[in-house]
This record gives structure tokens, C-alpha cells and sequence, in this order.
């Protein structure tokens, strides 16, 4: 069916363009003879006129059908398809010539001709190239034919159940509509599939082109301009090396969701899938699904329950905000020292929520212990979300006093008062930099656990627990917003070193976990996410030039400007001794508890707050390597320290 309605639309607009070529060529003629009379250069008669008008009519159109002009849809034309037209005129014309000179010798005034046959070739050539470059787009939505050939040539990556159902849908209805309501129609002109029998083969009249290392070359040679990813089962290694390939491309990229995310037609067993396609978002290239969650647990853990969220205006902070506002909190209480962030995320909840959500916006930092006292004593949280820290990685080496400060000692702060007031769970938001740290943000992390551990074997009747995560993508600080920023405004994109890696997830992802570890915890876990494979920063930086449609090194440069002070090539999310239990989300781990000598500890703690209110780097960044044994210090030649002590350890 689908074979026979575009062998019926190819032919419809052949004549179509036949049609209208022959009527710009006949034009061409009448007014090549008007010129000559306007110009009093000796006109036609009208028996010459007429003669030479059918001639050029029909040998020029048989010329340009030879010539291809007709063998290519409108919409594909280059610039060697245009030529194919002023080939075809010219050709026509030079027969016409031809035949006047062998047939008519002595009844024709070849003076008067040569100067119509000049007119011609200028107002022919123009006229059939102008009218498929400048009108063909107004011609072709008002004929059914036209608007076939307005069709996106679309290349369907999938050649199992979800490919033949795109394809049945796209026979089915004659336009469709992205998942935004604009109408996008697609023409597939070829399937890929890694299934060696298939290739060569048709699937619902469509062929297989070819396999998915083919994607690139097809995708040339053939025009697409979008690609459909149709494999929504597929695992995810495949899945990001597939759409690495695609993202390679120029092409729009159309994803299929996956399987547990298809929604199925209460009345069909099989789903529709056409309006449920999306675009590729850089977090598709992580190849992996995206985290899901109990939210039955974290309804019971949140509903009713007086809930402060400290950091509340960081990316962090108020993406939990936002989660804990939809299962009915009995008050939700935003502690933040940065008014601003602060203030959009509380108009932003107003907006949504109005007076049915109990919402205190309150400036404060953590660093002030009697400040937090009033508010604990005021509000009486039963839930406590702890994600305030410094957490921007070189900053926090030229000022390591300041991220114990907000870190460590606010960590301690907030805790032990969490504990005083009878807290029923606090939840701290922690970091895969926190693992063997390089870096003096990520050993303050590793500090801020080990005060959790240490809350959570004092006996207290609080429930204390940590979440570790990597790279949240689209976070503040994080290097998706840096690399948009360096992209739109032209500037290269910088990596700091081209074997880079990262595990990444998105914040929705990471403050469902937040979550859910609550609702799980029972005191002394550090919940991990399992995050999949860890991508390549560089890999990443190539991706997103290219989902702007530039070329990565040609249009946008990479420029690597070498590892920043404590950065390290590869995170990793537990460290050695704490092992791993599986709990029942398959996705999270809880790493074991590791007993900390608690004298010990807050001797330790206490001397680390005396140094660093003192404001004194290196002696502070010394104590916090003698707290966290795993801390091996990068200085890469950072001026702070290369002049003091070698060994920060001792």
C-alpha cells in the first residue's frame, strides 16, 4: 500500500513540474519576442513565433527530463540538481537551433532569431530555476503532492515491533504531531537495524539500509534530516553507543521512550507511539533509564510532617522543595543564606501552590549555631534534608578554611541539633568526591559523613543518614550549564583533560533519591546510587555541540586547559571498606557503617574548627587530612601551598 501511494505521488508531481515547466517555457518564448518588438529589434511573425514556441515547449522538456531535472524532489535540490535544469534549457535550445538551421534555412531571418534564442536561454534558465528555488515552498502545501514532498526524510533506527509500529502509524494517519502539538510530518526512507538478515530486506515496503555503524554514511547519502531512535527495549551500553552515532549526525533526533515509560491505549493493546516520541536530551547519552522510585514510601515519609530543607535555594535544595511540596507536607521550611535563590524558589512555589502549601522562607547560614537553635526551636522540623555546602571544587582550594567552615562545622551545627530537638530523621546530602578525596571540598564531604556516622551510633533517637551521589547535570557549578553558556556565545568549550570521566545523573533523579533514602533509612546508611556506566567529559562536550547543530572542533572548538587543582581523572561512588547490601530499589546500595572512635572524633573536630575559624589553610587543610586518613591531597601547584608544608599529612 504504502509502495503504490508513493510510485501514484511520484508520478502526480512529475506531471506537475512537467506541467508547470512547459508553461514557464512557453512564457519565456512570447516574452523573448515581446522584448524584441519593445526594443524595435525586429519581432517574430506569428507563424515563426508559434513554430519556435511548440519546438522549445516540447524539446526542451524532454532535454530536462533527460538531464534528471525531474528524477529529484524539490525540497532535496542542490546546487549540481539545479544545473541539471540550466543544463536541460540550455541542451533544448542548442537542438531547436539545431533543427531551425536544417530544416528552415531560407524562411527564417536568423538575425531576428539569434536575439530571441538570447532572450530565451535568459528567461527560460530563470524561470524554471526560480520557480523551484523561490516559490516551490508556497506551490507545495496547497497539493497533496506538495505536501508529501514537505515530509521530513526521516531515517528509522529499529527495525523490530516499536519500527513497525511507527511505520503502520505514519500509514495510518497522513500528518502527526510532536509531543509539543506541532504538526511534524516524516518520510522514512530507510530502516537500520544490527540484525544481519534484515539488511536488504523491506519492512512494511521500507528497506533496510543498513546497520547502525552505517548511521553516519546514511544519513549523508540519503538527505535525512531526522532519525527516529525506535528501541525503546534496547540495553543501555547499545543504547549510547547508538545515539553517540546519531548525535554525530546534523539530524534531529527523535527518541522513543522505553518500555516501562510507552503508555498504552486503554482500547489497543499496542502503544502510540508517534505522540509519544521526544526529543534527544543530553541525559540520553548517560545510556541508561532514567532512576524510578517508590513513591508510596516517600508519600508516607513526607505527608504531614514539618520539613526543613537547608540549601533550600541551591539546584539541590529546591528541586527537593519542589518534590517534598507534592505529597502534602504539613510545612515545608526553606533555609538558606543566599537571598536571592531563595526568594525565586519560595515565588515559584507561591505561584503553584498558593495557601494550600505551608511554606517558611527563612536567610540564615548554617554556620551560625544559635541562629539555627532559634529556628529549630521555632519550627520543630520532623524531616531534615541537609544540602547547604561550598561544593565548587577550586574555589574550595584557595579558601579551605571557608569550606570547613560552611561543610563540616555546619554539618556538625545542624546534626546535633537535629538530635536536641528530637529530629526524626536528617538526611545529608553528600558526594562521589567525598571517596579517597584529591580535593579539599570533597575531604570536607568525606568529614561531613563521618559527623553523620558519628550522630548515628550516639545513641539519639534520630534517625541520621547519608546520600552519595556524582554530577548532576544541569546543577549550578555543574558543566552543562558552562559548555551552553560557552556554545551560544561562540567561544570554545573547555575540558580539562580529554581522558576526563564522570558518572552523572539528573537532579530530579538525585532528589528522588534523597528521598527514597529516607524513606529507607533506619540510621548509619550511606545510600549510593547504582549511576551506570561514567561518561566521557570530552564525549559529553562533542555531544552537546552537536545537539546545536554545530560541528564539535570545526564550528565550536574543544580547548583542554589541563586538571585543576585537586581534580582527579575518575570519581569513585564507595570507597573500598564499606562494601555493599542491596536494598529493595535495585538502583541504590547502602555502603556499611564504618565505627568512628567518637572521643577521638570531637577532639579531632574540636581542633579543626579552632584552626579554620582562625583562618588558617594549611594548618586547617593538615587537621582535615589527619580526620580523613583516605585524603590524599593534589596540590597542583597551588600557590597556597607549595610554600608550606610538603606532607599536609604530618
Amino acid at each position: 500500500m504504502l509502495k503504490d501511494k508513493s510510485i501514484k505521488n511520484v508520478n502526480e508531481r512529475k506531471i506537475i513540474l512537467a506541467v508547470a515547466d512547459m508553461f514557464l517555457i512557453g512564457v519565456a518564448a512570447l516574452l523573448s519576442n515581446y522584448f524584441l518588438r519593445l526594443f524595435n529589434l525586429g519581432d517574430l511573425t506569428t507563424t515563426i513565433l508559434s513554430l519556435e514556441t511548440c519546438m522549445l515547449i516540447i524539446v526542451t522538456f524532454l532535454t530536462l527530463w533527460i538531464c534528471g531535472a525531474y528524477s529529484k524532489m524539490w525540497r532535496y535540490f542542490k546546487a549540481k540538481d539545479y544545473l541539471s535544469c540550466v543544463l536541460g534549457t540550455v541542451s533544448g535550445l542548442i537542438i531547436v537551433v539545431a533543427f531551425t538551421w536544417v530544416a528552415f534555412p531560407a524562411q527564417m531571418n536568423f538575425s531576428n532569431l539569434y536575439i530571441f534564442w538570447a532572450f530565451f536561454l535568459a528567461l527560460g534558465t530563470l524561470f524554471i530555476v526560480s520557480f523551484r528555488l523561490l516559490f516551490k515552498k508556497t506551490f507545495l502545501v496547497l497539493v497533496e503532492t506538495g505536501r508529501d514532498e514537505m515530509k521530513k526524510r526521516t531515517l528509522l533506527v529499529g527495525g523490530g515491533l516499536a519500527g513497525r509500529i511507527i511505520l503502520t502509524e505514519l500509514e495510518d494517519n497522513e500528518e502527526s504531531k510532536d509531543d509539543n502539538g506541532v504538526s511534524s510530518m516524516y518520510e522514512v526512507v530507510g530502516v537500520i537495524d544490527d540484525d544481519s538478515k534484515k539488511i536488504g530486506t523491506k519492512i512494511k515496503n521500507v528497506q533496510v539500509l543498513g546497520s547502525t555503524a552505517d548511521i553516519a554514511r546514511i544519513a549523508q547519502e540519503e538527505d535525512i534530516k531526522v532519525i527516529i531512535f525506535a528501541i525503546p527495549s534496547c540495553d543501555e551500553e547499545d543504547r549510547r553507543r547508538i545515539l553517540d552515532s546519531c548525535s554525530k549526525t546534523k539530524c534531529e533526533i527523535k527518541i522513543v521512550p522505553y518500555l516501562s515509560q510507552l503508555l498504552f491505549d486503554d482500547n489497543d493493546k499496542k502503544p502510540k507511539i508517534i505522540h509519544q516520541m521526544k526529543d534527544i536530551k543530553i541525559e540520553d547519552l548517560l545510556g541508561r533509564p532514567a532512576i524510578t522510585f517508590d513513591k508510596k514510601e516517600i508519600q508516607q515519609l513526607i505527608v504531614g510532617k514539618v520539613c526543613m530543607v537547608t540549601g533550600g535555594g541551591g539546584s539541590i535544595g529546591s528541586e527537593l522543595v519542589r518534590q517534598i511540596a507534592q505529597y502534602k507536607p504539613k510545612q515545608v521550611v526553606i533555609v538558606d543564606i543566599y537571598e536571592n535563590n531563595a526568594y525565586d524558589v519560595q515565588q515559584e512555589l507561591v505561584m503553584q501552590y498558593g495557601e494550600e502549601l505551608n511554606l517558611v522562607t527563612l536567610i540564615a547560614s548554617v554556620r551560625d549555631y544559635d541562629k539555627m537553635q532559634v529556628i529549630f526551636e521555632k519550627y520543630r522540623p520532623d524531616l531534615v534534608f541537609h544540602a547547604a555546602a561550598h561544593k565548587h571544587v577550586p574555589l574550595m582550594e584557595d579558601s579551605p578554611e571557608e569550606a570547613v567552615k560552611n561543610n563540616v562545622i555546619g554539618t556538625f551545627n545542624v546534626s546535633t541539633l537535629a538530635a536536641f530537638y528530637n529530629v526524626q530523621k536528617f538526611i545529608m546530602i553528600s558526594t562521589d568526591k567525598a571517596v579517597n578525596p584529591t580535593n579539599v571540598m570533597g575531604a570536607t564531604k568525606r568529614c561531613c559523613e563521618m559527623v553523620i556516622q558519628y550522630m548515628a551510633q550516639s545513641g539519639t533517637d534520630t534517625e541520621f543518614v547519608t546520600t552519595r551521589f556524582g554530577n548532576v547535570l544541569g546543577s549550578n557549578g555543574s558543566v552543562i550549564p558552562l559548555f551552553k553558556r560557552q556554545i551560544e556565545s561562540g567561544k570554545a568549550v573547555t575540558v580539562t583533560h580529554p581522558d576526563i570521566i564522570r558518572y552523572f545523573m539528573t537532579i530530579p533523579e538525585a532528589v528522588s533519591l534523597v528521598l527514597e533514602a529516607g524513606s529507607m533509612a533506619h540510621g548509619g546508611e550511606i545510600f549510593v546510587l547504582d549511576m551506570g556506566a561514567p561518561v566521557k567529559i570530552t564525549t559529553l562536550a562533542e555531544n552537546l555541540i552537536r545537539m546545536y547543530g554545530k560541528v564539535p572542533y570545526k564550528d565550536i572548538e574543544i580547548k583542554f586547559t589541563g586538571l585543576r587543582p585537586g581534580e582527579k581523572l575518575f570519581e569513585e561512588l564507595l570507597m573500598d571498606e564499606e562494601g555493599l547490601k542491596s536494598t529493595s530499589n535495585k538502583k541504590i546500595f547502602i555502603g556499611n557503617h564504618i565505627p568512628i572512635e567518637m572521643q577521638t572524633f570531637l577532639e579531632q573536630l574540636d581542633k579543626l574548627k579552632t584552626l579554620a575559624n582562625s583562618n588558617n589553610p594549611v594548618a586547617t587543610v593538615n587537621q582535615l587530612a589527619r580526620i580523613v586518613p583516605t585524603f590524599n591531597h593534589q596540590i597542583n601547584n597551588n600557590p597556597l601551598y607549595l610554600d608550606s608544608e610538603k606532607n599536609i599529612k604530618n
